[in-house]
């Protein structure tokens, strides 16, 4: 279709009649407007890539987030070893990313399982992928890393957070994400060529199953091959609890986390300037759907918080913020796929089925002795299985056809009519990424704790790794000189009091 800003001087000479300066004047009217229309084009580009750079800039404030939160739900022995593992996944991440992944999740063209292009960014940019789309990517890439580290907490060597993080942003994650974001990827809802699956293709729009479940399956093989951390259980299977010291980074972390999130799923429209040409509503357009998936977004998050606060108030007789937190965080999980595609009263119950998720999951978790001090697992993998599902069942037929169109016969959500092939996409997600997943990084956890690189000794974890590892504790609770004792305090206020035994239960059950 042409251009219809586009000016052609041969169009315009019969118009302007007999005058001999026809052609002189035609080709100066289709100058200027030819000099408006780049105007306006430049102008797009800027807007664009303007709205996506202040996305990237949001998502990559969750990085703080994630600090935050980690730091406030372990130990205090244990702040400096992992705050410092969210700095480097961001560093590490930003190196693997541009030599490999990139090229891995968006180097096309390519084949439906990996890209092949733009490895250390070269041929950049292109017609369709500028700085501010790999910049995005990369704040995605380590936010699944960031997930797996909260984890393996409090028990984890430094090294093994260097390989594994490094791995999983540089070929695990970009995998991934080739297959449901890449124009050419086997399962892509918005892929540009060929059959779709199921004649749809996996709607996971800003991520439920690409980043939150990838983080969560691999946090799952990290934390169960290491083991519980020392203390987490009783000798009679008891579960106990080693809370986290600061009810206050939990809180500046989830607030900050909710910050990060209007990036996450609004900006991955990627554009904002985009007109859906409807005549009875001029004022509507991708504009308009960015804002209702910063509104179903904001309503699944508070949702899930409402009812993880009276839930757990029902299950256990008090009000507790770290449980209130966690349930908010798992409701952006959930509905980060189906985000832009479902109607605001569909988020609410999104939300109020990842919070039941959430806390069955956790119960489960005890019962098999299992222990992930950030529930990342059962938050990001569990919630982020539900959101897919989710996004199969209440996907609206006029959303998918705004957010992916060219394809009007495209299936949509199981309840809004659309039939049951969405929804067999998103189970070959769920199932896809949980095989993946697994497939590759069980066997690098396994390697790292067979070469004796995974778990520190008994010694270290009961001292914490500050102190062992790090050179000292995050807080100073008195002067210091290089003749002074280190500061005497608890530093098991809930870990294990008597080293002599792994086996060893500090008093105190969760409730």
């Amino acid at each position: 279709m042409a251009d219809p800003m586009s000016c052609s001087a041969a169009d315009l000479i019969p118009l302007l009649g007999a005058d001999p300066n026809a052609t002189l004047t035609a080709a100066f009217i289709c100058g200027r407007f030819d000099a408006v229309s780049a105007k306006l084009s430049d102008a797009t580009y800027a807007i664009d890539n303007t709205y996506l750079l202040f996305s990237a800039y949001l998502v990559f404030a969750m990085q703080l987030g994630f600090a935050m939160l980690c730091a406030g739900s372990v130990r205090a022995k244990n702040t400096m070893n992992i705050m410092l593992t969210n700095v480097l996944d961001a560093a590490a991440g930003g190196l693997s990313y541009y030599l490999f992944g990139y090229a891995f999740a968006f180097g096309g063209p390519s084949n439906g399982f990996i890209g092949k292009h733009f490895f250390a960014l070269s041929d950049f940019p292109t017609a369709g992928f500028d700085y501010s789309f790999f910049l995005y990517q990369w704040a995605f890439a380590i936010a699944a890393a960031g997930i797996t580290s909260g984890s393996i907490a409090e028990r984890t060597q430094f090294v093994a957070y260097l390989i594994y993080s490094t791995f999983l942003t540089g070929f695990v994650y970009p995998i991934t994400s080739h297959w449901f974001w890449s124009g050419d990827g086997w399962a892509a809802a918005a892929k540009t060529s060929g059959d779709l699956l199921f004649g749809s293709g996996a709607i996971d729009f800003a991520g439920s199953g690409v980043v939150h479940m990838v983080g969560g399956v691999a946090g799952f093989w990290g934390a169960l091959i290491e083991g519980p951390r020392i203390g987490r259980f009783d000798k009679t299977g008891r579960s106990v609890a080693l809370r986290g010291h600061s009810a206050s980074l939990v809180v500046l972390g989830t607030f900050l986390l909710w910050f990060g999130w209007y990036g996450f799923n609004p900006g991955s429209f990627l554009t904002i300037v985009k007109s859906y040409g409807s005549a009875d509503k001029p004022y509507y357009g991708q504009w308009s759907a960015i804002g209702r998936t910063a509104v179903t977004t904001t309503l699944a998050g508070s949702t899930a918080a409402l009812t993880t606060l009276f839930g757990r108030r029902i299950l256990v007789g008090h009000w507790n913020v770290m449980d209130v937190c966690n349930g908010l965080l798992g409701g952006f999980a959930a509905i980060t796929s189906g985000c832009s595609v479902v109607e605001p009263w569909a988020a609410i119950v999104c939300g109020f089925v990842a919070a039941w998720v959430l806390i069955g999951l956790n119960k489960l978790a005890k019962k098999l002795k299992y222990d992930d001090p950030l529930e990342a697992a059962q938050l990001h993998g569990g919630c982020g299985a539900w959101g897919l599902l989710f996004t199969g069942l209440f996907a609206k037929k006029i959303y998918v056809n705004e957010v992916y169109p060219g394809r009007p016969d495209r299936p949509y959500g199981l309840f809004m009519g659309g039939g049951g092939k969405l929804l067999a996409a998103q189970l070959v997600q769920i199932l896809v990424v949980i095989g993946w997943v697994t497939a590759t990084m069980a066997p690098l956890f396994l390697a790292l704790h067979k070469m004796g690189l995974l778990r520190v000794s008994f010694k270290d974890e009961t001292a914490g790794m500050d102190l062992a590892r790090h050179g000292g504790m995050a807080y100073v609770y008195e002067d210091e000189d290089e003749n002074s004792a280190l500061p005497n305090f608890n530093q098991n206020q809930a870990g294990p009091s008597d080293t002599s035994t792994p086996e060893h239960t500090p008093r105190g059950a969760d409730v």
